[in-house]
């Protein structure tokens, strides 16, 4: 394998570092080392991931910020069609797996590879996401995945590492964490066992707030553009910054459970503040700005948005067709949400808006009629009740309903 390129989707974890100094020490690839950052490395891991990277064998160590892509390309999407799976659970880490893989690949062609690596087992979804997205964009390089195709263990990892010098500590921890931009997976311990839940000291971020706060969220085209009368330009800090407000109070725990890709049932926990926050602010600010059929659209078509995101389906053309329509939906989706927090939940309180189709000339819900008279009102219910008339006056046995 001499001189061959290997580009390794690697994340600093067990599973990547072993491939990264399996595939350079063992097998005499020129590896290349990507580490692809959708917003859930700090600058301190990113640098502990290129001092390591090197140190176990690779050639060349890349980081490949696709933060904002991973916002423009589908954060705002989530956002507009206020996607949650299973009506749970924020999509954090399958959506990030998309992007990473797509930075990946495209690094994988930049440079020439002969091939591409990633450290999935063959137990879960990340296998999909990557493979797939390989195939389509790499067809013509080979696909590597030494932790899934020789059913490694974690300790059967350690002892090569440890054989070859490299000491770093991977030792098994009672859960482990996937933290992103838009939310923090758990998985391991009390998980496992169904009839359990997680407890305080599982989280990696502690309730410390107490009592309520007032919270505004202030939306342009759907977007979120300020926090508290404080305009954010910058999308990423915006999101961050309502992390930073919602997480001391616990908002956004909770236990998904769901279908996988792969066939089996799978349960992660999950902390996502910012993504709870935001979704919940921007679909109640819907609920005065859009539509009866605009609502009920949406929710269909971003139902299915998340769940191809979720199965590895980002690539297929109809998600450009979908994005198009929830992008179109947000034209009026304008104003500023007020939301009460409180230790482990919030409230919607109200909206100011430009675009507040509650506010109209036509009448106040249950207290003045404007846009029409009584006699308006009883013909529009008479012809409302006609196929109820119909049907009634030609089984009268049914009436007893």
């Amino acid at each position: 394998m001499a001189n061959k390129k290997v580009v390794v989707a690697y994340s600093g974890g067990l599973d990547t570092s072993y491939t990264v100094m399996y595939l350079a020490k063992e097998m005499g690839y020129e590896v290349y080392a990507a580490c692809a950052n959708t917003g859930g490395f700090s600058e301190a891991q990113l640098r502990t991931n290129e001092e390591n990277a090197y140190r176990l064998g690779a050639t060349k160590y890349v980081t490949l910020d696709v933060t904002h892509e991973y916002y423009e390309k589908s954060l705002r999407f989530m956002i507009y069609g206020n996607v949650l799976r299973n009506n749970v659970y924020p999509i954090s880490v399958s959506s990030e797996r998309i992007f990473q893989g797509i930075a990946i690949a495209r690094y994988a062609k930049e440079i020439g590879a002969d091939a591409i690596a990633h450290g999935s087992t063959g137990a879960g979804n990340d296998q999909v996401r990557f493979d797939m997205t390989f195939l389509v964009m790499c067809p013509e390089m080979e696909i590597i995945t030494l932790t899934r195709d020789r059913n490694l263990s974690r300790q059967e990892e350690v002892d090569f590492l440890n054989r070859h010098g490299f000491k770093a500590d991977f030792a098994k921890l009672k859960y482990s964490y996937n933290v992103g931009l838009w939310g923090t997976s758990i998985c391991g311990g009390e998980i496992l066992d169904s009839k359990e839940g997680l407890p305080e000291t599982a989280y990696l971020k502690q309730v410390t707030k107490e009592g309520t706060e007032r919270l505004e969220l202030t939306f342009e085209k759907g977007e979120l553009k300020a926090i508290n009368g404080q305009r954010y330009d910058d999308p990423i800090a915006a999101i961050r910054k309502v992390e930073e407000i919602g997480a001391p109070y616990g908002i956004g725990r909770d236990m998904h459970v769901g279908d996988t890709i792969i066939g089996i049932k799978g349960r992660v926990g999950f902390e996502a503040a910012a993504p709870m926050l935001i979704i919940g602010a921007h679909r109640f600010l819907e609920k005065y700005t859009l539509s009866k059929w605009q609502q009920y659209w949406k929710d269909q078509v971003a139902n299915w948005y998340g769940m191809f995101l979720h199965e590895s389906q980002y690539l297929e053309p109809v998600m450009r067709d979908i994005e198009a329509m929830l992008e179109t939906s947000q034209r009026h989706v304008n104003g500023t949400v007020i939301l009460e927090l409180r230790p482990l939940g919030f409230s919607t309180v109200g909206v100011d808006s430009p675009d507040d189709l509650v506010k109209t000339k036509f009448g106040e819900y249950g207290e003045t009629q404007k846009g029409w008279t009584a006699d308006d009102a009883k013909g529009f219910i008479k012809v409302l009740s006609t196929p109820l008339r119909v049907f009634y006056a030609n089984h009268p046995e049914d009436d007893n309903v």
